[in-house]
């Protein structure tokens, strides 16, 4: 069985040996370093930054086998080698940039968020999505992706902003592939778009492994042919995933799956409230619920970006845990948001933990209304046995039909056709299950106003609400953009829940509430990302006019909040914290 500080006296065993063995912190040839009080001055490619001085610098061309991991603040130099020396799993990150050639291979992860460097300059605002922000500086021929947490993202993006361009930089353009440049729901579709071959992991029952970044495609073609392994796990999303993914693309994706390997995909996220980690789940079982939910949406969005289907399961990672009465409703109630936001998406939810906390849990609570049951589980328990039998953990009644994964060996170090990985052993018995609806995906939620909808209307507002109710955990039933009887009670349920009149009614202080619901973050000018995307929306609802719905907190937004504190008696000060947020999700 899976146990934590076991992993982390192994995790750092292997952060020791990693320095003794690279040199971190020594910069090699392309890293031209000098100190200058708490900042050091790195440059790669004709791409200059600042970066604290007690940050490690490895130069990957001299260090290839350097692991790019994110769990000590680090900047990486080149482009990460195909035999990395990573440990099988690294929960957890602070900051951590990686600057590389723009390739073939690394034009593979920019999407239509990567920020574009105007040119002559080396810097652009980047929004974060999963904790990553990425800029492509062209001028230089680099690509720059920096990891954060919410402690470190204002240092991370200072760092970013002390960029400057060189003489020695050589301008290389990044492609601008239809996937690049179609607009989301039309890149979806797009047929020339890489994909899997088919949901993931799909009908499979045999031996997977999992690491810590996706081998390189020479290690994954050696390993099929010569390893027991036909399954691999990929942390494709999270912002507490530990290692970089430098092979992780969508191209990568297709290929595997179209030589037969299959996916098992891991998000690593919010952990749960009674660890020590520095990114937990709310306490309170509603907010978990939420964040649960906006896990799942960011992870929907890397699954597509990297073509793995609907009809998928994607897997919450949550590490092993001391269980309490209120920890474990905490966890339970973000795995109900992770499974409905995941269905209404048309993905299957699976939950990996270790089988004497998370999983002992969920089937503590397996017949429980009142949360909404994972499709799968994937279990640490490392007893060696390659079966999924859970022991005393988990009655063999339940997820009894191929709903199973068994991590049944951990940090294990194998090589096969002369490519060596540490792994953990997964022993998988799952099958394709009936896909969710898709219901709540693609519906949209900005609007330039929200008008007021009761019982018999109809129309894209109405699917917004039902989709909104829906992840508050009121099921309206099918979202269909008809206001009928389950919508009415749906949002009399709500309502009564936000203290607002129980009428059924969807005006404005019920879209203001519904809208806003979330994690509560403090933004400011200059802040970007989901949370800023609620806040514009509800604003927009309590306002009673249209602020711009952009996901960047801009001057427009300010004014907006500004607008909004002096008409409801709060500071007046352009700064959305928790004053604020509490009074858009009372519905004021």
């Amino acid at each position: 069985m899976s146990s934590r500080p076991l992993r982390r006296a192994r995790a750092a065993t292997a952060l020791l040996a990693l320095l003794a063995g690279v040199g971190l912190g020594v910069p090699g040839p392309a890293a031209a370093d000098s100190a200058s009080g708490n900042r050091r001055t790195v440059a790669y490619h004709g791409y200059r930054l600042q970066v604290p001085a007690d940050w490690k610098v490895v130069d990957l061309a001299e260090h290839p086998r350097a692991c790019p991991r994110l769990d000590t603040p680090a900047v990486y130099l080149g482009e990460p080698g195909d035999r990395n020396d990573c440990p099988a799993r690294v929960v957890g990150r602070t900051a951590g940039i990686v600057v590389e050639p723009i390739t073939a291979r690394s034009a593979g992860r920019a999407t239509e968020v990567t920020a574009r460097a105007p040119r002559g300059k080396a810097t652009a605002p980047a929004a974060s999505t999963d904790g990553t922000l990425r800029l492509a500086v062209e001028d230089a021929g680099v690509l720059v992706t920096a990891a954060h947490t919410p402690g470190t993202e204002r240092l991370v993006r200072d760092v970013l902003a002390s960029a400057e361009l060189t003489p020695d930089a050589r301008r290389t353009a990044l492609p601008r592939t239809a996937r690049h440049t179609l607009p989301r729901t039309a890149r979806h579709t797009a047929s020339a778009a890489p994909v899997a071959a088919g949901p993931q992991p799909g009908t499979y029952l045999g031996k997977g492994f999992d690491a810590c970044t996706a081998p390189s495609q020479a290690a994954m073609d050696a390993w099929r042919s010569g390893s027991p392994y036909g399954a691999v796990g990929v942390y494709i999303s999270g912002s507490f995933r530990g290692c970089a993914q430098p092979n992780l693309t969508a191209s990568w994706v297709a290929e595997q799956t179209g030589k037969g390997w299959r996916l098992i995909p891991i998000d690593v996220g919010r952990q749960a409230p009674c660890t020590g980690y520095s990114l937990r789940m709310s306490a309170d079982p509603a907010t978990a619920r939420a964040q649960g939910a906006t896990a799942a949406a960011d992870a929907i969005t890397a699954a597509s970006n990297l073509g793995i289907p609907a009809g998928s399961a994607l897997y919450s990672d949550i590490e092993a845990y001391t269980s309490t009465a209120s920890c474990k409703a905490a966890v339970l109630s973000y795995l109900s948001g992770w499974t409905e936001r995941l269905h209404s998406g048309g993905y299957l939810s699976g939950f990996y933990s270790s089988a004497a906390s998370g999983i002992r849990d969920a089937a503590e609570e397996y017949g429980n209304s009142a949360y909404t049951r994972v499709d799968h589980i994937f279990y640490a328990w490392w007893n060696g046995a390659a079966d999924t039998d859970t022991g005393p953990y988990v009655p063999s009644t339940h997820w009894s039909g191929h709903q199973r994964i068994h991590q049944y060996a951990g940090e294990v170090t194998e090589s096969y056709g002369g490519h060596t990985i540490t792994i953990d052993r997964d022993y998988l018995d799952v099958a394709t299950g009936t896909s969710p609806q898709p219901g709540c995906a693609t519906v949209n939620l900005d609007f330039t106003a929200y008008g007021t909808v009761r019982s018999g209307s109809t129309g894209p507002l109405v699917m917004a609400a039902q989709c909104l109710l829906r992840a508050a955990g009121h099921d309206p039933g099918t979202p269909d953009g008809i206001f009928g009887p389950g919508t009415t009670t749906a949002a009399r349920n709500f309502q009564s829940g936000a203290g607002l009149a129980a009428d059924g009614v969807i005006g404005a202080r019920t879209w203001t509430a519904l809208l806003s619901r979330g994690t509560t973050p403090t933004l400011r000018e200059g802040a970007t990302g989901e949370a800023v995307t609620r806040l514009q929306r509800a604003l927009t609802a309590a306002l009673g006019r249209t602020v711009s719905i952009d996901g960047v907190f801009g001057p427009g937004t300010t004014q907006a909040v500004r607008d909004y504190q002096s008409t409801r008696g709060l500071v007046n000060d352009g700064v959305a914290g928790s004053a604020t947020w509490g009074a858009l999700q009372s519905g004021r």
